[in-house]
């Protein structure tokens, strides 16, 4: 299956599913999603998102950029969930051309996973609540690009889910097939202003290398990072894996 899911206006929208883990369990297709932001669904757009079963949506912006952008249209069929993690904002887009994404864009990652620990735990919970019931609904969490602060999450949760640090990797990095057209929505919402970061709304491998190697010099593992920072427990875990993971086959 090809979890990059074709809209007119949104550019980053993916299907988590088909991720193996180390103990043979793989992550379900069309339970979780990853995006830029869905203040853009309107018209075939937003007919297509409601097709797919959503029931949950996290919103990681802050407020300020919802008022200015929108947030997902209002619907009965899913809630809302307005979860800012990152607390200190940074331009990138008037970034120097010297400015390395892979050191800096970790550091700037770092920042959010112990500011927005609040933030991240609860986003942890409401995913792996959205499995209860008896007609568990799909969750899709986004930003403004789908990049940063939703590739932050979808790492912890895969991590989480005990899937392989090379694979959280190479899925970070799929978001190089949107850049172009995340440039392009840039410059059209910026009309006089110049993009000054060569590297804006690229992906490199070392971004996300970085911060969870970060992570584990700071507090052991990724897991213990949860673990100590966020209060992930096994519970929580046992949740994630319950509703995220299609169980190990029987040989």
């Amino acid at each position: 299956m090809d979890r990059h899911l074709t809209f007119e206006r949104l550019h980053n929208f993916r299907d988590l599913g088909g991720y193996p883990t180390r103990d043979g369990a793989t992550v379900r297709w069309g339970r979780l999603y990853r995006s830029d932001s869905l203040g853009k669904l309107a018209g075939a757009d937003l007919d297509r998102f409601l097709a797919l079963g959503v029931g949950t949506v996290i919103d990681l912006r802050y407020p300020w950029e919802i008022d200015a952008a929108g947030r997902a249209p209002e619907h009965p069929s899913y809630t809302w969930h307005n979860l800012s993690v990152e607390h200190r904002p940074y331009d990138q887009a008037a970034l120097g051309p010297d400015v390395a994404p892979g050191p800096y864009l970790a550091e700037r990652y770092l920042e959010v996973a112990h500011d927005g620990a609040a933030e991240l735990r609860r986003a942890l919970d409401v995913i792996a609540g959205a499995g209860d019931g008896p007609e568990p609904g799909a969750v899709v969490f986004h930003c403004a690009s789908g990049k940063d602060r939703t590739g932050l999450l979808a790492a912890l949760v895969l991590t989480l889910l005990d899937v392989e640090q090379d694979v959280v990797v190479e899925d970070f990095t799929l978001t190089e097939r949107a850049t172009a057209r995340l440039v392009a929505d840039w410059r059209a919402g910026h009309p006089g202003r110049e993009l000054a970061w060569p590297a804006y709304g690229t992906a490199p491998a070392d971004v996300m290398s970085l911060f969870l190697d970060g992570l584990a010099r700071r507090h052991g593992s990724v897991s213990g990072y949860a673990e100590k920072v966020l209060g992930v427990d096994d519970a929580l875990v046992a949740a994630l894996r319950r509703n995220l993971l299609e169980p190990v086959p029987v040989a």
